[in-house]
């Protein structure tokens, strides 16, 4: 919701990265986004030029539905937010054919797929439809920036365990046997599984970590009122 009288300051702008990144990340945590996810996190490489290009098309796209957030009629904001991701992901599209063509090329039909990607929809239907622009772009970077953390760390697994690369640069020498199972779908699926167990299990015990100094507050805060009632 709009609250005009709030003032977008340096600690909102932190707060929302950081919900993007860790908190609520796309891919790890709301475990949205999975066909590009598994898809093409074959290599770091891949996984860099896909998250950044569905970074741009996130931020440009929440922008420019804030902007028209309210001469858009409720009956067709559905469509209409389809319209304006579609122009900024085929204005994307281009400029990586003309300007990154082996990326382009590797990434293939993905690309324009990045239209349906559920990530985007869904950030324009719940953030930049209900609030300011500056919010919204900030919004649509930072769980773009997510979304490319989680395909960077799961492209990096896979690629070194995979094929012995980072980036396509070896590091483990020609001696090394790769376990080529992971840089196809079956390897995406377990690589993929095993990081949402261990963010989920890091989150768990974040969470009881809180919650113990949470109790460990109040039990001095009673104590602390019982020796002023003597």
């Amino acid at each position: 919701m709009e609250n005009n009288s709030e003032k977008y300051s340096v600690r909102s702008f932190l707060g929302q990265l950081k919900s993007g990144i860790i908190e609520q990340n796309p891919t790890l945590v709301q475990v949205l986004g999975m066909c590009p996810t598994l898809a093409t996190t074959t290599s770091l490489t891949n996984a860099i030029g896909m998250g950044l290009a569905t970074t741009v098309v996130l931020a440009f796209s929440n922008l420019f539905i804030s902007l028209l957030r309210k001469f858009i009629p409720k009956q067709v904001r559905i469509a209409a937010f389809i319209v304006i991701i579609s122009g900024f992901v085929t204005a994307v599209e281009m400029l990586m054919k003309a300007y990154f063509t082996d990326l382009y090329q590797s990434l293939g039909v993905f690309i324009s797929l990045i239209v349906v990607n559920c990530i985007i929809l869904a950030r324009a239907e719940a953030f930049a439809s209900n609030n300011k622009p500056l919010p919204s772009i900030v919004d649509g970077l930072s769980m773009g920036l997510g979304f490319t953390c989680a395909l960077c760390l799961l492209g990096t697994v896979r690629e070194i365990l995979g094929a012995g690369t980072v980036a396509g640069i070896s590091i483990f020498g020609e001696s090394f046997q790769p376990a080529q199972m992971f840089i196809m779908p079956a390897g995406a699926f377990i690589t993929l599984g095993c990081l949402i167990a261990l963010v989920q299990k890091l989150r768990t015990v974040s969470a009881e970590k809180q919650k113990a100094k949470e109790l460990a507050a109040e039990e001095a805060a009673d104590a602390s009122e019982g020796g002023n009632d003597q």
